[in-house]
Parts: structure tokens; C-alpha cells; sequence
């Protein structure tokens, strides 16, 4: 099967004052439609970085991001931006951005601000989104800076999904204190790709985030294992000085 995302020979580095570090060395990735890929490891590993580069929001400095058949490198910024609005979706706690007096199904609506509805179709697909990750009227009229943590995660998961995107990257994605609603959540998020048929690439510092997955490969200090037998193969840097920058 053709894959929906594709690193081929990617490397990345980053500028630390008068030198560069190298963040990612000769990557490999390819990411099938309906696929889920966890990526495992500590802080300042380079899970963000590929992930941000997965998103079109960076570009590699070597090699080729190819999202559907084509090079994010050959796109312009604004063309990735729309890529990032509509067939990919991409999540992080550290984003979370609510406007005053903001309700929840509003919060959620805004993300379909491009896509030419109406105000009152627009809160119907996110009251529909809303529902699907659980959350239902009460929270829906809340103020959206008031909702909890565990639920603030879901609503960032409804603004993803009511955009009905073909590949869902997140980062961190569920940082709860109640490890039973975080692994209620992590079940959702999984039977919600698996129905809806949306590639899933997931990181985090934590192995429960990622558990479940068709394929885990882990990211420590330039070393990797995976336990992919074919299809999906990433390559870091075996100096354990070059990977240095993460989640």
C-alpha cells in the first residue's frame, strides 16, 4: 500500500548559539493510511521535531517529508498551512489556547472556520465531534478556560476531529493525575482512528500513551528499537550527542 506519510533520508538540525546540533540523522519513515506509530522516548529525544515535521510545520534541512505523494519541501508555507487545516491535524497540550467568555462547542467550531459553514453548521459538526470524545451538553456550554484538564484533552481532540483530518499526529497528549481517565482517553483516541480509518502518529515520554499501537519504535539518545518487521522504519543518529531536542 502506498504510504500516506513518507520520511525518506530526512535530517534536521538546530542552531545552539554558534554551532548547530543535529536533531535528526538520516530518518526513515512511512506511515500507511488507517496505520497507528507510536514514537517513544525521553525529553530532548527529536520526538517533536518529527513530529512537527510530519505536520508541514517545519521542513527538513535534508530529504523529503512526502505527505499523499507530495514533498512538503515543494510547498509554500501556505499551501502547508492548509494541508495543517484539513488532512492533518495535529495536537498538543502545550497549545491549549482558549479566548475569554469562549464556550466549548465554539472553541471546537472555530477549527472549521475555513471551510465555508455557517456559524450555526459549524456548532453542529462540533457538538458532533464533542459527543464522539464523550463530552456532552453540560460541558459543550461551558467556558472553554474553565473545563477541566482531562476534558480540556478531549476538547482538543474534538477540534481535531470535526475537520475530519486523514492523519492525526499528537504530542503528549493526554498529561491527566487520574491515570484512569488518561487511559480511558488513550482507548478513545485508538477505537476513534480505527473507526473513522485516520492514521495516528502518537509521542510521548509515557508507554501508556502508546500502547496498543500496530507499531512502537523508540527514540533515546540516537539509539533505536522497533518493534516494526517491515513497512515502518526509522533511523536516528548513533552519536549519542546528536539527538537533543523532543517533547
Amino acid at each position: 500500500m502506498k504510504p500516506l506519510l513518507a520520511f525518506a533520508n530526512v535530517s534536521m538540525r538546530h542552531p545552539d548559539g554558534g554551532r548547530e546540533l543535529l536533531v535528526l540523522d538520516r530518518v526513515f519513515l512511512d506511515i500507511a493510511p488507517g496505520d497507528s506509530v507510536g514514537v517513544y522516548g525521553p525529553r530532548r529525544s527529536g520526538k517533536s521535531t518529527l513530529l512537527r515535521l510530519a505536520a508541514g510545520i517545519a521542513t527538513p534541512d535534508v530529504g523529503s517529508v512526502i505527505f499523499d505523494g507530495r514533498d512538503t519541501n515543494t510547498m509554500s508555507a501556505a499551501e502547508r498551512a492548509r494541508l495543517l487545516r484539513g488532512d492533518i491535524a495535529f495536537v498538543s497540550s502545550a497549545d491549549w489556547q482558549a479566548s475569554p467568555g469562549e464556550t466549548v462547542v465554539d472553541h471546537v467550531a472555530t477549527s472549521l472556520g475555513s471551510a465555508g459553514l455557517s456559524l450555526r453548521q459549524a456548532r453542529r459538526s462540533a457538538a458532533a465531534a464533542l459527543e464522539e470524545v464523550g463530552l456532552g451538553a453540560a460541558v459543550t456550554a461551558e467556558a472553554a478556560c474553565a473545563v477541566s484538564l482531562a476534558d480540556r484533552t478531549r476538547v482538543m481532540l474534538a477540534r481535531a476531529l470535526v475537520r475530519s483530518p486523514r492523519l492525526l499526529i499528537l504530542d503528549e497528549p493526554a498529561l491527566m493525575p487520574d491515570v484512569g481517565e488518561r487511559d480511558r482517553f488513550y482507548a478513545l483516541l485508538r477505537s476513534v482512528a480505527r473507526d473513522r480509518r485516520i492514521a495516528l502518529l502518537v509521542a510521548s515520554e509515557e508507554m501508556a500513551a502508546l500502547q496498543g499501537m500496530a507499531t512502537l519504535v523508540s527514540i533515546a539518545a540516537g539509539e533505536l528499537c522497533s518493534t516494526a518487521e517491515e513497512g515502518v522504519v526509522v533511523r536516528l543518529p548513533t552519536r549519542r550527542h546528536s539527538a537533543v531536542e523532543g517533547a
